[in-house]
Parts: structure tokens; sequence; C-alpha cells
């Protein structure tokens, strides 16, 4: 991958970004510094900014110098409550938090690209610059979007990153369809029975069932959907039936 020259000539700008990012990690709905850094950047850079929405999340706005559709560009801004042993000069400055899967990379990739375009919005279309809290679990997505996110900011397309440690500096992967995983959350109730410890036979011991439980539910989907074709919501018959 080949990277323009403007992008070089302001790439140790980004390096500094990074690594403020990095030294002083946020976790999800309390990005309250990392989302003033970003509206800042915006703002210097010509780009109308929106703010406070899912509580922390930033949009930024620019439009090209030509008609053609609206393009979303989406980062996210959390970090992981993980103490940081990396030793490096920018480690986290904040115990018991770190940037461990990149997110302070993701905002930096996308303020440079907001600056690329920005420099002189030579691209048709706008160009939707999306700052998202709390991608760690905590549902930042769906706030944006209960705050008007695509009301107040309609998009044509949207497209994301994530960093990869499987490739090699430069290279980008894509492939069509679901390229990473995604998480789905649900609740299961065991109901017992108790007994006296002398006695576990008289016993319904939620404890046991629920360790069964783990290992029966993972090989449910092991044992009867191809790898390859989980998660793609294909219906596979046991052949055994």
């Amino acid at each position: 991958m080949t990277i323009p020259h403007r992008i070089q000539d302001f790439a140790e700008d980004l390096t500094a970004i990074r690594r403020d990012l990095h030294e002083h990690p946020e976790l999800g709905f309390q990005e309250v510094r990392t989302s003033g850094i970003v509206a800042a950047e915006l703002t210097r850079l010509g780009i109308e900014v929106a703010t406070g929405l899912g509580k922390t999340g930033v949009v930024g706005v620019l439009k090209g110098n030509r008609p053609g559709k609206t393009i979303g560009l989406r980062a996210d801004m959390d970090a992981l409550p993980i103490d940081e042993q990396t030793n490096l000069p920018w480690s986290s400055k904040t115990p018991g938090v770190m940037h461990a899967c990149g997110h302070d990379a993701h905002t930096t990739m996308l303020l440079g690209a907001a600056r690329y375009l920005a420099e002189d919005r030579d691209f048709a279309g706008t160009a939707v610059f999306i700052f998202q809290p709390a991608e760690e679990g905590l549902g930042g997505a769906r706030a944006m979007i209960a705050d008007g996110l695509f009301t107040q900011f309609p998009c044509d397309e949207i497209y994301g990153l994530h960093n990869s440690p499987f490739h090699q500096p430069g290279e980008i992967g894509v492939k069509p369809g679901q390229a990473m995983a995604g998480a789905n959350f649900f609740d299961i109730t065991v109901t017992g029975k108790g007994a006296h410890a002398a006695m576990p036979e008289a016993a319904v011991d939620p404890v046991v069932i629920a360790a069964d439980l783990v290992g029966q539910m993972q090989s449910i989907k092991a044992r009867n959907v191809p790898s390859g074709e989980r998660d793609r919501g294909v219906d596979h018959p046991d052949p055994r039936r």
C-alpha cells in the first residue's frame, strides 16, 4: 500500500495524537477527554461538529466540492479495563485501563482521513465522520442511533475497519460478507433444589447443571454447522436424521 505524500507530511502529527490517546485511555461512555480532542481537531479542520450523541459520541460533517453520496466513516474510541504492562514511553497513565484493542489507533486514523479530505475537499458528496463511544460491549452504537445519529446524519453507505495483528504493516485485508465476530447477549436461569451437603443425591445442583450446559451449548453448533458458515443464518439439517 502506497501512502499519499499529503498524509506522510502529517504522519508525525497523527503519531503524536495516537500516543497521547494511548497514554490517557477512557472506558466506554467515559471518553470525555478523548471526545474533546476529537471535536477540537475536527473544528480546527473546518469540519462541522456535533457532540453528545450516545453521551460521548462525536460526529463531523464535511461536504465535498461536487454532488455525490453521503458516506459514513466510523471509528471507536473506548479502552478496556486492563492494566498495561508494555513499559512503552507512551504507556497508559490510568491504572487498570488500557487501549489494548487499538481504538486509539482507530480514532487517529479517522482523524487522519478527515484531515486528508478537509485540506482541499476534492471529493464528491459528503463525508460523515462517526466517532463511537463504548464499543466494548456497552452498546455505544445503539446509544448513538437512539440519539438520532441517522436521523440527523443519514448515510448512503458506512465504512469501518479494525486493526489486525495478523497482517503485515501497510497491508489491508478485505472480504465479502462478515469479516469479524459479533456479539449477542442473553441470560439463562438454572433453577435447582437444595439439600444437605451430606446428602447431595437429594439435591438438584444448579452448579453442575450450569457447568454441563456450557459444554453442551458449544457442541450443538460446533457439531452441526460448518465452521465457515456459522453466524450467517444458514440452516443445515443434521444429516444423521
